[in-house]
């Protein structure tokens, strides 16, 4: 099915994750994985300003050796780093034309929308930036990615109706969550009539590696079938899905992604039942029952981060991945400007706000004890 006029098949490679010999992106390997990606059909590259050595590379190994129509690439425009006027922002859109070659961009995005990120794009007028070079034939495709509320999609989509297509972190994990809300910012966007790039189908790798009980069910009803396999057919069977991406790392997720990809067919309804058992228990692990509500962070005295600090415990507990949970911990409590657990004091003024009666002061030791400390 096309949308904005685009052919583009259900799976498309994010560039974030891409191989690495030592500390740089390994292009040979790339250009393996490019190569087989085209040949099976798909066609839609994924890149960002934002991503180190990543434009560089995807010039390399895909825009010097392959027709220009034969692949649409998308990047995207993060006037939120290190940007303060307007002319710092606008500078990333030569810049990245500069370090891909690609002469123009399928699909431009605003990167990561939500929050405070937001006014910088207003601030610098960066949506009729973006506008003037569609109409100069530099972009073909206006939106945006994004990060935070239903209610702050709504209110940018209302706002920027110019807006072609929004990017979504969508998985079958975060479906109900509410601090991501994916059920709900897909929804926003549906209503708006907005067709739908996927991204963190597999939330950042978690969900090829479930826990244990999540693993069970979906290979108690395909045992052939990847664990991530799933979670990217979840998110690619969704209506109005452009296509879903996929940070790629190595050559063997490029041929198992592709393998089932190749002929994509939606989740039928036993298929869907199955993820929505997986989702359920997923839902009943034990975690702490934080709902990223913050009325503890109104009140905190130290501007402590309790529930970004609490997500990623949640992470750690679950899947047993450090690197992710410290990344979620980096995002979430010290890019937001918060205190790590190690300052609070123990007043207890969160515990008497708190909706789902957490007891924030003891978890906020154990976010201390696994991140703060030492770790033999």
């Amino acid at each position: 099915m096309k949308y904005l006029g685009e052919e583009i098949k259900k799976l498309g490679f994010g560039l974030m994750r891409l191989p690495k010999n030592g500390d740089a992106i390994d292009v040979e390997q790339v250009k393996t994985m490019v190569d087989m990606f085209l040949s099976r059909g798909f066609t839609y590259f994924d890149t960002a300003w934002a991503y180190p050595g990543s434009e560089d590379a995807i010039r390399q190994a895909l825009v010097e050796r392959h027709p220009r129509d034969s692949f649409q690439l998308a990047t995207k425009n993060a006037a939120w780093i290190n940007c303060k006027t307007r002319d710092d922002a606008i500078a990333q859109f030569e810049t990245s034309l500069r370090q891909t070659g690609a002469g123009y961009f399928d699909f431009y995005l605003l990167h990561n929308l939500g929050e405070m990120r937001t006014a910088f794009f207003e601030n610098f007028d960066l949506w009729n930036f973006v506008l003037q070079k569609k109409n100069e034939g530099l972009v073909k495709h206006l939106g945006f990615s994004f990060h935070s509320t239903a209610e702050e999609l709504e209110e940018i989509l209302t706002r920027h109706p110019e807006a072609e297509f929004v990017q979504l972190q969508i998985n079958y994990a975060d479906w109900e969550s509410p601090a991501i809300q994916s059920r709900r910012c897909y929804e926003v966007a549906r209503a708006h009539g907005k067709p739908i790039v996927i991204m963190e189908p597999v939330k950042g790798g978690l969900l090829a590696n479930p826990p244990k009980p999540v693993a069970d069910v979906l290979r108690g009803a395909n045992a052939s079938a990847s664990l991530a396999s799933w979670a990217i057919r979840f998110a690619a069977s969704l209506e109005g899905v452009i296509t879903v991406l996929s940070g790629m790392s190595n050559i063997e997720q490029m041929e198992n992604n592709t393998g089932y990809m190749e002929h994509f067919q939606p989740l039928t309804s036993t298929e869907r039942a199955a993820v929505d058992k997986a989702h359920n228990v997923l839902a009943a692990l034990p975690v702490i029952p934080c709902t990223s509500c913050d009325y503890c962070a109104k009140v905190c005295p130290q501007e402590v981060g309790i529930s970004g600090s609490f997500t990623a415990l949640n992470i750690l507990n679950l899947y047993k991945d450090m690197k992710t949970a410290t990344q979620q911990q980096e995002w979430l409590v010290d890019m937001h400007g918060r205190k790590r657990a190690s300052e609070c004091i123990q007043c207890g003024a969160c515990e008497e706000v708190c909706p789902q009666h957490i007891a924030i002061r003891d978890e906020l030791q154990k976010v201390r004890s696994a991140f703060d400390k030492p770790r033999g």
